[in-house]
């Protein structure tokens, strides 16, 4: 299968438009299915001894973070007592909402939500960050974009996760059944055009700057995901 970019539904729909409502409810259904609160938790755990030696509170940016809930889902697994952190969620909506900030604010992770686009914002001055990840969001940008997209990020991280669809025959007949667990018409849609632009084999790491200074990993992930990340050596 061809790497194929094309819009998403949710991507265009205002914020309190019920469509909009339900799809984000189903993606955090689809979350859950596709095991990716499993994945990035094994990822945060891995790689997060490391990242809090160098820096207390972490600091962390989300990347198309959405409502906010899947990261406040990693961060009740994943953060030890005791460990503070930094949180920038960003995404083009303000949508996160106080109950989860003040969730986030009970396990002593301060957050900040940005509203902007990734590359106005990415291109902004700002002292470099822990970690950056992002979670079904790649897969909105065609190759070149996502190029732009990693050489500001590896100028501003240490480490970079990521969790996007696998694009294979498989995935593509699973994203056409999501009737049968009653998603939405915008999230049926979308699911079928995220699965065609998704990843497969070395794809995210052929599109990273080319620099000894990075370590890269990318695999599939489950039955219908793509993990790639990308470390700084020390």
């Amino acid at each position: 299968m061809c790497r194929v970019v094309e819009p998403e539904l949710l991507d265009d729909l205002p914020p309190a438009d019920p469509r909009a409502v339900g799809s984000r409810a189903d993606l955090r259904q689809l979350n859950s299915i596709m095991g990716h609160d499993d994945i990035l938790s094994r990822a945060f755990h891995h790689h997060l001894d490391e990242a809090v030696s160098r820096s207390r509170p972490l600091r962390l940016v989300e990347l198309g973070a959405g409502d906010g809930t899947l990261l406040l889902r990693l961060a009740r697994r994943v953060s030890p007592s005791g460990l503070a952190a930094r949180v920038t969620l960003l995404d083009r909506q303000n949508i996160v909402s106080p109950e989860t900030q003040r969730a986030f604010a009970a396990l002593n992770w301060s957050v900040e939500s940005v509203a902007n686009d990734v590359f106005a914002w990415l291109e902004q001055p700002f002292p470099a960050v822990d970690m950056m990840f992002a979670n079904l969001f790649l897969h909105h940008f065609p190759d070149q974009s996502l190029m732009a997209l990693f050489r500001l990020a590896a100028a501003r991280t240490n480490l970079f996760i990521a969790c996007e669809p696998r694009r294979s025959p498989f995935a593509l007949t699973a994203s056409r059944l999501l009737h049968l667990i009653r998603c939405n018409v915008i999230t049926r849609h979308d699911a079928i055009v995220s699965v065609r632009a998704g990843f497969v084999g070395r794809e995210l790491s052929a599109l990273w700057p080319v620099d000894n200074q990075w370590q890269l990993s990318e695999q599939s992930a489950g039955w219908f995901s793509h993990c790639f990340v990308a470390k700084k050596n020390e």
